[in-house]
């Protein structure tokens, strides 16, 4: 069975900078768990950079969410904590939006039996990248674990979680 996981900015900006969280902080040692499984399962990892440039807040996010986040080479643009250096030889996407089209177009060229997605937040980065997952291998499982998630808005995310099955993605570990 072909797997892989796809890791969603976990980056400092949203861990413990200008848009962290202290449920995001908690993940850490889920993620860097979930991902060492997969590595040692020689099964396929991947991860999002949310990435902006200096004129975000020109940008239509920046309009609707006036902090900036996630400038592209800061240190809160890098990957946080342990996940840094073990996704260091990881394939890896930026993408200026909520859904990475690379990402898309990776998965419409590979074919996987599974694809598991974790990181933040999930009610925004999560939720568009399974839907284009999804959309790219309507035929493979494709899995947010509830537990290596996080969002600033619990409510949210749960509403998020429902969208997710409604549209036979399955969360896990809810």
């Amino acid at each position: 069975m072909k797997k892989l996981l796809i890791v969603v900015d976990y980056q400092n900006d949203f861990v413990s900078g200008s848009l962290g969280f202290p449920e995001a902080e908690a993940l850490e040692p889920k993620l860097h768990k979930k991902v060492q499984d997969y590595l040692d399962a020689k099964d396929d990892v991947v991860y999002t950079m949310d990435t902006h440039g200096e004129n975000y807040l020109d940008t239509q996010e920046g309009k609707k969410l006036p902090i900036p986040h996630c400038l592209c080479g800061s240190e809160g643009w890098q990957l946080h904590g342990r996940l840094r250096y073990q996704l260091a030889y990881c394939t890896f996407f930026e993408k200026n939006t909520f859904g990475s089209l690379d990402l898309l177009h990776y998965l419409e060229e590979k074919r996987y039996d599974v694809i598991e997605l974790v990181g933040v937040v999930s009610n925004i980065c999560v939720i568009s990248n399974a839907i284009l997952a999804k959309a790219a291998q309507p035929e493979a499982q494709i899995i947010v674990d509830a537990q290596c998630v996080a969002s600033n808005d619990p409510a949210m995310q749960e509403k998020a979680f429902d969208i997710l099955e409604n549209l036979h993605i399955d969360v896990v570990n809810r």
